[in-house]
């Protein structure tokens, strides 16, 4: 039953993360580990899926249009250094409490999302967007190490409210990115032990297929609609498997 649930987990997570823009991990850990995956393997095996699911995902979307090249570059350049910090510093830090943190951080960014100010009504700092991208790109660095995610759930969020992008091009810019900072993470986590390649394998067959299908879902939503989803999926999602967990 467990590889049961590994199949389901993976093909769901697979879909959501083409479609909204990330790797999966952050969903995955919860839900890896309330079906019996020891909690560090439940952090670290979906990791090294997420480099080809969401390089997948991307290439929709880049194909529609919607990538912004400098945003994916500087995103790519300083989140890779920070991520690998991030996966070094898991060895001093409990499972369990990686689990837990998630579940909440995953939470509080769908309730932000969902009170996004719109778009219309912000300034847009033009002298200031490249800081804004250094400071997004080294956070979310530093916490999908920690956290054993490409940060692709962090991405999006970040890019909509301090770059102020459309929706659509952050998530095609989320995937870019997480395609690449999964691999550091991969690395790391494999040198601690912490994956579990078996776990690995099966989730990416399942995940692989579907997040090409997630991805063209998205393109053909509403950006206004798909920006609420994603919002009110995500605070659900986290705030179901903090109270569950």
């Amino acid at each position: 039953m467990e590889w049961v649930g590994l199949i389901l987990i993976g093909a769901g997570v697979g879909f959501l993360g083409g479609m909204f823009g990330k790797g999966g991990s952050a969903i995955a850990t919860p839900l890896l580990a309330a079906i019996g995956v020891p909690p560090i393997v439940a952090v670290a095996s979906p990791l090294p899926a997420t480099v080809p699911s969401t390089l997948v995902a991307y290439l929709r979307y880049r194909r529609a249009g919607v990538s912004d090249r400098e945003v994916v570059l500087w995103s790519i350049a300083l989140g890779t250094p920070a991520t690998i910090v991030g996966a070094l510093a898991t060895r001093w830090v409990d499972g369990e409490l990686l689990v837990k943190a998630t579940e909440a951080v995953v939470a509080a960014i769908g309730a932000k999302v969902l009170v996004r100010p719109d778009p219309a009504e912000v300034v847009r700092d033009v002298d200031h967007r490249r800081l804004r991208l250094i400071a997004v790109a080294v956070a979310v660095g530093l916490l999908g190490g920690l956290l054993a995610n490409a940060g692709g759930f962090l991405l999006v969020p970040l890019y909509l409210a301090v770059l102020r992008l459309p929706i659509k091009t952050a998530l095609a810019g989320s995937l870019a990115v997480a395609s690449v900072l999964a691999i550091p993470g991969t690395i790391v986590h494999a040198v601690l032990g912490h994956i579990d390649w078996s776990v690995t394998a099966v989730f990416a067959a399942a995940s692989i297929p579907l997040s090409s299908l997630g991805a063209r879902t998205a393109l053909r939503m509403n950006p206004a609609r798909l920006e609420r989803l994603y919002g009110a999926g995500l605070l659900t999602l986290g705030a179901t498997l903090f109270v569950v967990g």
